[in-house]
């Protein structure tokens, strides 16, 4: 959670507000208020404990109960997150409200906080000069845990004109508010943004459920926290259904999701799934990618008519006739009965496993009577079942098939991939996809481009077990997918399939588009996503992340990366100037390592991230050991250490105080979509930027600095 150092505070702490130890007053009493729930609830849960006796009805009341009661327990912790943040005073009855976290009421149930959510609280993030709808003032607070340290006015209409008080400056709304938290340092997680959600950002977040929005921002803009906030907006608007259904919000990677995982639970949300597309199926290792080459072929959409092949491949009449002995004479199955039994039963079901048994009864009821004298299909069952001529035979028309065993054989077979692509793929294709069998299918480790594969093998497959309710794909009623620019066809396709009414947040950067299947606009990613309803369109325009010289250098690589889009607004004008730092007689990674040592004497407390191209990322976390300097590599978690080396694959999302860019030659070279790996290695950081090379640099970044520093 973001905290405000003593730096950040001073503009509001400046001139002590005549309000200030009445608001303290008011803050302390909320906190009084929500500490009593919570002790509330902590008896009710205490009375529920009444052991594992009484009747059924009983104890089915005492869970729904439990449950309850935990639910609200989890709303009302909400850590070191400041509870209030604002209040409105509208003109019509001189009514006040006080705008916080989460609603809190006293013993008589009044309200003395209203949750952000609630339509009431919607002026405290809509209400302009023009358009103030019913305020006479917005008042926002500046807290440190349960500490008011600042509060900023904002006036309406005639009242702001008799007090002599400037209208509202542009579109931003408490804006020192705002600057103070922007200038806090970093925690390594996400942090939410409910105190200083600004007009642009809460028409998205208060946008109907229905059908798709499609969220395009730019660096620094709020994308992510203005989806994770959307979603839990929704889920407390729509708590019916939408408790019921499910809400998944989708991230790129692990270390994406390990950095945004707070955001939910501070918002007393913490029944939302959070998952990147491997978690979604269970049963299966997933480590790592492919590389691009690779994933382009996995992301194609032609798989599906490989993979639908691939199965009826696995639906196969017999070579030769089988008979078995049976008593006294012989029971046959010809090569033309099972190849009726095989195009019956693809008929009859919808999914490869469903048909096993439906093939088993087919073929005892053959055997049964192609006998001298028609014997009982049941009882042949029950005498040849599980014989070894039995086992082969079915295995090899019609085998129960997991989605790992399935992947495994295609991937491990250059004829079973041949004969599936039917032409569709070349010879370079198919050397992609395949690779050595492993002889333990279900401890295979699969990449991230796998995945998709395995859950369309899944939903052709169906379930191959007793467990089948734990098998099913499960839908969801609201779907967020961040970072949507890159996701493949394969992998656009897998979302679709978990949506039970097509709605969803897309959100994303075309400009920070940089994986195998990078999209150059919306419309290629919307083609394969629900389109029950006309989508959404909304972009957010304004940076409140990074400083205006750090946007300067960016865009200079932007308008090469994605000609069409224009860079966002930077609220912050001022800011340090980055610098440009080139290796010269000394090694490239001594350098990087003395320059980082330099940037944390300048960030105090806040958080660095060296980043890098994958091939340096070893080289560099070495010399910082050499150094003396701890640190972490970004490829699981996020970051956890102050000092993060992290590969420009994985940096994409993340916020930073500080950040070192290794070698930009080396990452437009080695990324497929370089220059914009590039512009998404030079917005992270929110104070400063270093960049370090010993290559000449690219033609893009050609005076994008005032000079070049020696280390």
């Amino acid at each position: 959670m973001v905290s405000y150092p003593e730096t950040a505070t001073t503009a509001l702490e400046a001139v002590i507000h005549p309000d200030l130890e009445q608001e303290q007053a008011y803050v302390d009493r909320a906190y009084a208020c929500l500490e009593a729930s919570r002790d509330a609830a902590l008896q009710i849960q205490n009375l529920v404990e009444v052991g594992a006796g009484g009747t059924h009805q009983a104890r089915y009341e005492r869970d729904v109960i439990k449950e309850t009661v935990s639910t609200r327990l989890a709303q009302l912790e909400i850590g070191d997150a400041s509870l209030c943040f604002g209040r409105l005073d509208f003109a019509e009855g001189d009514e006040r409200f006080y705008i916080g976290r989460i609603a809190v009421w006293d013993e008589n149930q009044d309200p003395v906080l209203v949750d952000w959510r609630a339509p009431v609280a919607e002026p405290f993030y809509r209400a302009t000069g023009s358009e103030p709808m019913g305020l006479v003032r917005r008042r926002h607070f500046a807290c440190r845990g349960r500490d008011l340290l600042g509060i900023e006015d904002e006036f309406f209409g005639g009242s702001a004109r008799e007090r002599g008080v400037d209208d509202l400056l542009g579109s931003i709304k408490g804006e020192q508010t705002l600057v103070a938290t922007l200038e806090a340092a970093r925690t390594g997680r996400l942090g939410d943004i409910v105190a200083t959600i600004q007009s642009e950002q809460d028409e998205i977040i208060r946008s109907p459920l229905p059908g798709i929005v499609v969220v395009q921002g730019g660096p620094g803009t709020g994308k992510t926290v203005v989806a994770l906030h959307r979603a839990a907006y929704l889920l407390y608007t729509h708590r019916f259904p939408l408790e019921g259904q499910g809400v998944l919000v989708l991230g790129p990677n692990r270390v994406f999701l390990t950095y945004i995982e707070q955001v939910l639970p501070s918002l007393g949300e913490a029944g939302i799934e959070i998952a990147a597309l491997g978690d979604l199926i269970s049963g299966a290792i997933v480590r790592g990618s492919d590389p691009e080459p690779v994933a382009r072929v996995k992301g194609d959409l032609r798989i599906v008519d490989v993979l639908w092949r691939a199965v009826r491949d696995r639906e196969r009449a017999l070579r030769d006739d089988l008979v078995v002995g049976y008593g006294l004479g012989r029971l046959r199955l010809t090569v033309d009965d099972s190849r009726r039994i095989v195009a019956d039963v693809r008929r009859r079901t919808r999914t490869h496993n469903a048909g096993r048994r439906l093939v088993e009864t087919a073929v005892y009821e053959t055997l049964a009577a192609s006998g001298r004298d028609d014997a009982d299909p049941e009882e042949v069952r029950e005498r040849l079942d599980g014989t070894l001529e039995l086992r082969e035979t079915l295995e090899w028309m019609w085998p129960v098939l997991t989605p790992w065993h399935f992947l495994n054989d295609l991937y491990g077979s250059p004829a079973l991939l041949r004969s599936a692509a039917n032409g569709r793929l070349d010879a370079d294709e198919l050397d992609a996809l395949h690779r050595p069998r492993s002889d333990r299918p279900a401890d295979a480790v699969w990449t991230a481009d796998d995945v998709p594969l395995l859950d369309e093998a899944r939903a052709l497959l169906g379930a191959y077990s007793r467990r089948s309710k734990k098998e099913a794909i499960r839908t969801y009623g609201h779907i967020v997918v961040d970072e949507a620019q890159d996701l493949s066809p394969m992998q656009l396709r897998m979302v679709a399939r978990r949506s039970l009414n097509g709605s969803m947040t897309v959100v994303g950067d075309i400009a920070q588009a940089t994986g195998a299947w990078a999209h150059d606009d919306w419309d290629s990613v919307l083609e394969h996503l629900p389109d029950r309803r006309e989508p959404r369109f909304a972009e957010l325009t304004v940076g409140y992340r990074l400083p205006a010289p750090t946007m300067e250098v960016a865009a200079r690589v932007l308008a090469h990366a994605a000609p069409g889009l224009t860079p966002p607004k930077a609220v912050r004008q001022d800011g340090v100037e980055p610098r440009l730092v080139r290796a010269g007689e000394a090694p490239l990674a001594s350098t990087v390592a003395e320059v980082v040592r330099e940037e944390l004497d300048a960030v105090g407390a806040g958080n660095l991230a060296v980043i890098a191209p994958g091939s340096l990322v070893g080289q560099l976390s070495d010399a910082l050991t050499e150094a003396g300097m701890e640190h972490g590599l970004a490829y699981a978690r996020a970051l956890e250490s102050q000092i993060t080396v992290v590969p420009v694959g994985l940096v994409k999302g993340l916020e930073l105080d500080a950040g070192v860019v290794v070698e930009p030659a080396r990452i437009v070279a080695e990324q497929e979509q370089g220059l914009r790996a590039l512009y998404v290695a030079l917005t992270r950081s929110t104070r400063r930027l270093s960049v370090v090379h010993a290559d000449a640099l690219p033609a893009v970044l050609d005076g994008a600095f005032g000079r070049q520093h020696q280390p």
